[in-house]
């Protein structure tokens, strides 16, 4: 199974989610490539847990994501 997984960079450590599952699927880490094999294993698990089937979107995969800022009025 490919997904396509967000790693955002914050003050504190890194954040990462993959997108088109259903459910919440988070990894954290210090670094870039920690959040990363986190998140892929809490993909493992939860698929261990709940199935493939459980967490694919099938009907409406992801298949491009883009990183756009736009600036709010207030």
């Amino acid at each position: 199974m490919n997904v396509k997984i967000i790693v955002e960079k914050h003050r504190d450590g890194y954040v990462a989610y993959p997108l088109g599952l259903m459910g919440f699927v988070v990894g954290q880490g210090d670094t870039y490539d920690a959040a990363l094999d986190d998140v892929r294993s809490a993909i493992a698990f939860h698929t261990q847990e709940f199935g493939e089937a459980s967490i694919t979107d099938d009907e409406s995969p992801v298949i491009e994501a883009f990183v756009a800022e736009a600036s709010l009025a207030g």
